[in-house]
């Protein structure tokens, strides 16, 4: 699996461990360190592709030149029919790639433990469908998906209806939400965002508080997203790649970091 890390402060985190368990190998590529490989070539050819989050803009290509880079991943990926998870600016980033926009939420930054409300489409789709209940998730940004690509579908949707998970493309999925994340790492976040918490009348202490407090709970919800993720992957590698082993392992992973 590729998974593509826009900055150092927004690590795979518990997914890294969640994708460990279920037999996954990944190739973490950092965009402002190294280049971005394809997602096929004569020494590697990727069953999945996951896009984490970060704190730039979804079009800021001349400040971060990666970004075209990752969007044309998740094209391609589209294409091929690869299963492929966005986190955050990745649900961004697939967004625009696949014909939708992005846009600053009127509601200005979100941060913290949040609903996330399910819609119906959600029974029936292949990678959520086992996850629609009441459930909560820990968000952080300011931009949200105006507009889904054409023949997209809303998953979920926060309590003011903006979109928090959607179906972009047959095997492409993303959600606006941190689903990945523990307090450790929202609680560097909030140490570098002093300013900007207490503009909507947050702290550091009672972010972290709350992110702690929930963490349990957020890893119950969230664990058999990176589970179901997986599986797909692994009917990928198991349908299309005959070099790859039926749970979808790459030879020679590069180490993910917590």
């Amino acid at each position: 699996m590729l998974v593509i890390q826009h900055a150092e402060s927004v690590p795979l985190a518990l997914f890294g461990h969640w994708l460990a368990e279920a037999g996954m190998c990944v190739d973490i590529f950092r965009g402002y360190a190294e280049p971005i490989p394809p997602l096929s070539s004569l020494d590697t050819s990727y069953s999945g592709l996951l896009v984490l989050g970060g704190a730039m803009d979804v079009d800021s290509d001349e400040e971060h030149p990666w970004l075209p880079t990752a969007r044309e991943r998740i094209v391609q990926a589209a294409e091929a029919g690869i299963p492929t998870l966005g986190i955050c600016l990745g649900h961004q980033l697939a967004a625009v790639a696949l014909g939708g926009t992005v846009e600053r939420s009127p509601f200005g930054l979100a941060v913290g433990v949040r609903q996330v409300t399910w819609e119906p489409e959600v029974l029936f789709d292949p990678l959520m469908r086992l996850l629609a209940g009441d459930d909560r998730a820990m968000h952080w940004h300011r931009d949200v998906v105006g507009e889904l690509p054409e023949g997209a579908v809303k998953l979920a949707s926060s309590i003011d209806g903006q979109v928090q998970a959607a179906r972009f493309a047959p095997t492409v999925w993303g959600v606006q939400f941190h689903p990945e994340v523990d307090a450790a790492v929202v609680k560097g976040w909030a140490e570098t965002s002093v300013e900007e918490l207490e503009e909507i009348g947050r702290t550091v202490d009672d972010v972290t508080a709350s992110a702690t407090f929930a963490e349990n709970e957020l890893i119950k919800t969230w664990q058999p997203l990176a589970f179901g993720f997986a599986r797909l992957v692994r009917e990928r590698a198991a349908a299309v790649a005959p070099g790859a082993s039926r749970d979808g392992s790459i030879p020679t992973p590069r180490p993910w970091s917590a």
